[in-house]
């Protein structure tokens, strides 16, 4: 096995820790790793990330299910608006971008490089929900006037999680915080729920990407992951995920960074 396919399954423990420790994250690992260590295109790095942490944030979402922490109105309602944005960006609209976009001098812009900028833009804006705390508001229950906004967020996650593969936790965990009023341990369980949703349905639609799927290495990327959510939420018990976040915020700003000057100057 070459070094940088090692580093590769050793990161997916990391990536699985963190899901299970801020209910977000996965795909802003599980995204450079697949490129810049597995020698994947980003387009069929998102098809990786969406099966990978689909399946992860399931493993996951089954012991906040029994603990009865999921909300589930909240589920549909994120859930109902991110399909209908999934469903389109995944199965109409990626599909139908060409492969050369356009030229800037000589600089050729492929899709390869337009999904890898948009990724990291994703990262940067997904840094600063990070990095800014969230005051926490025990008022439990849904606000009449926000459940327009909620709905929106729904439908920009779908079109995040289409475009780029990002479960969207970065959107969804604010979200619920601070316009569903939900306790921030509640909205992180619920978050993963919505994650397992919004990835499990994109893979699927995406008939393209599970064409070319290696499905070893996929199996042995997912097993990993898995192992780190469990260590991730029992780390949990005793580390608050907030307490993380804005450290994780930091470093996923810096990637998003990396990502978009390596794109730029390749």
């Amino acid at each position: 096995m070459a070094i940088m396919e090692l580093i590769g399954y050793s990161l997916a423990l990391l990536m699985g820790i963190t899901l299970g420790l801020i209910g977000a994250g996965g795909s802003a690992l599980t995204v450079p790793i697949m490129v810049y260590l597995f020698g994947l295109d980003a387009f069929l790095a998102t098809t990786y990330s969406l099966f990978i942490v689909g399946l992860t944030s399931l493993f996951g979402s089954v012991k906040h299910i029994r603990a009865k922490t999921v909300d589930w109105k909240y589920v549909i309602l994120f859930g109902i608006p991110s399909i209908i944005s999934i469903f389109i960006s995944r199965k109409f609209f990626l599909p139908s971008i060409p492969d050369i976009l356009f030229n800037v001098g000589a600089l050729v812009v492929t899709k390869n490089i337009a999904l890898l900028l948009l990724f990291a833009i994703v990262l940067v804006l997904a840094s600063y929900s990070m990095i800014k705390p969230l005051k926490q508001n025990l008022d439990n229950g849904i606000i009449s006037d926000k459940r327009f906004q909620l709905i929106g967020i729904g439908l920009v996650v779908g079109l995040v999680t289409g475009l780029v593969g990002a479960g969207g936790g970065f959107l969804i965990v604010p979200a619920l915080v601070l316009w569903a009023k939900l306790p921030i341990k509640k909205a992180t369980a619920t978050s993963l729920m919505i994650i397992t949703i919004n990835s499990t349905l994109g893979f699927a639609f995406d008939e393209n990407g599970i064409r070319r799927v290696d499905w070893e290495h996929m199996f042995y990327f997912s097993v990993l992951a898995i192992i780190g959510i469990f260590v991730g939420m029992k780390l949990a018990e005793k580390i608050p995920g907030e307490k993380l976040k804005p450290a994780f915020g930091w470093f996923i700003l810096a990637m998003g960074i990396f990502i978009m000057v390596q794109q730029l100057l390749s």
